[in-house]
């Protein structure tokens, strides 16, 4: 019973048992599992830019309101081209000596998942954008702007970020809009997020729960044409916006587009698969169709759809008419 009476030896039992049970319940079922899964082949390191940018993700409560998990059904394919698996976060480590982030899976969606967004959403300029003012490029969204992360010069240097912003939006007193270093730090990080091909001979999970995709039927007989409204939406209305007019004084319309209209396909076409830069007017474009790996079917049904909404009345195309110019302008990809 003396044993039970003895203070220190009570302590030392119950300190021993401790570390005993976090090596065999905490530490080393962590290294197995770090063993087990290692990083992706072609998964890419975060530059310093990201890693600050991840920093000011945490800080700013982003993870609160986005999540970085594909799950494993088919409504979330809008987020990837494949479900998450153990190895995309594999690669994850400490942000610092006194952090460590393993994940930033979030637990909640009002707004988009972001696992593939530096495919899916590319533009620069429109990250900008949206950072400073959700509700210039997204009417409805409820998400908080974030205007300390830039700052209002009259006077612009060289060395400055322009940021685009619609007549409506911009300060009215002239002053020009310019990003911070923290903003281009965070937009870094988000551009990060593209989520890694699997090696060709590595089976692609499957999405569970599969919905028959939206085709719209050609002739009889004839070959069906992809939804060229479902590629507008997820590709191109971020920045044109519903309704074809785009944002004057950040992206440019397609209502009435000389372009849209012409028929120039070569340049047309070149302009959806690399991008176009329009500056001072407008803001980059980035290279939308070669990000997503369009083809030309893909191609078509934009134009398609893009031609015969909001008053423009551009001759319809077929996929084969644009084959040799979609190949020709890949090997031209920026």
């Amino acid at each position: 019973m003396s044993y039970f009476d003895n203070h220190k030896k009570l302590f030392l039992t119950a300190t021993a048992f401790f570390v005993l049970l976090t090596l065999f319940v905490a530490i080393l079922p962590a290294l197995n599992n770090q063993a087990m899964n290692a990083p992706l082949p072609n998964a890419e390191p975060l530059s310093a830019d990201a890693m600050a940018g991840k920093a000011l993700y945490v800080a700013n409560g982003c993870v609160a309101c986005h999540s970085q998990q594909v799950r494993n059904i088919e409504m979330d394919k809008v987020f990837g081209q494949r479900p998450s698996m153990a190895a995309d976060y594999a690669a994850i480590g400490r942000m610092d000596f006194w952090r460590n982030t393993a994940t930033l899976m979030g637990t909640e969606r009002t707004g988009p998942d972001l696992t593939d967004i530096g495919n899916r959403q590319p533009s620069k300029d429109w990250n900008l954008v949206h950072l400073f003012n959700p509700r210039i490029v997204v009417a409805e969204s409820i998400m908080p702007a974030y205007p300390y992360l830039f700052e209002l010069k009259t006077n612009i240097d060289s060395t400055d970020v322009l940021v685009n912003i619609p007549e409506e939006f911009a300060p009215k007193d002239g002053r020009k809009v310019v990003a911070k270093q923290e903003a281009l730090q965070l937009i870094a990080y988000l551009q990060s997020l593209k989520q890694v091909k699997l090696a060709d001979e590595e089976k692609i999970p499957e999405f569970l729960f599969k919905r028959k995709a939206k085709t719209a039927a050609a002739a009889e007989g004839g070959e069906g044409e992809l939804d060229g409204e479902a590629l507008y939406v997820a590709h191109c209305q971020a920045c044109h916006q519903a309704d074809g007019n785009g944002l004057p004084g950040a992206f440019p319309p397609l209502k009435g587009s000389k372009i849209v209209e012409s028929d120039d396909l070569d340049l047309y076409v070149d302009i959806i698969m690399n991008g176009y830069d329009s500056r001072p007017e407008y803001g980059q474009m980035p290279a939308v169709g070669a990000t997503a790996g369009f083809t030309e079917k893909e191609v078509a049904a934009i134009i398609n759809y893009e031609r015969s909404n909001w008053g423009n009345k551009g001759k319809p195309i077929k996929a084969a008419e644009i084959k040799e110019i979609v190949d020709f302008v890949k090997t031209q990809t920026k």
